[in-house]
């Protein structure tokens, strides 16, 4: 697998007002930046730091959670280059790797998001599965 590494630089969550009547909560992920870098275990490994912004709103204005982050991608010099490259262009991902990226980052911020959520009681950002009696 090319993701070597996703870890949070900033994780925040708050909980502004009290929930009167029906809550409305938006969920976003957001690349920030791709830039190249050396993988500190070996000079030769290129590596890509793909810095990601996740934050779920909760309207109108009950609270927030944001993460923030960078995902470490390892493959061969030339992909690292052409994705480095077309950032610089575009300021999109590839479209193959976008998927792998996008998803690693949802598996890990809503997990850490719920738990948040759960901390300054707020309501959980995502359907979580429950029991119907019939």
């Amino acid at each position: 697998m090319p993701i070597v590494g996703l870890n949070f630089d900033k994780i925040g969550a708050k909980k502004d007002n009290k929930i009167v009547g029906k809550v409305q909560i938006k969920n976003n992920v957001d690349i920030k930046n791709v830039e190249q870098e050396k993988l500190s275990v070996s000079s030769s490994d290129d590596i890509l730091k793909i810095s990601f912004e996740f934050k779920s709103t909760y309207e109108p204005e009950v609270g927030a959670i944001q993460l923030n982050g960078h995902v470490l991608y390892m493959d061969d010099p030339k992909k690292i280059d052409g994705i480095a490259k077309e950032w610089k262009k575009s300021k999109s991902l590839q479209k193959e790797i976008s998927p792998l990226i996008i998803n690693s980052v949802l598996a890990r911020c809503n997990i850490k998001a719920l738990v948040l959520s759960q901390d300054v009681n707020l309501p959980p950002h995502v359907r979580l599965p429950t029991l119907k009696t019939n």
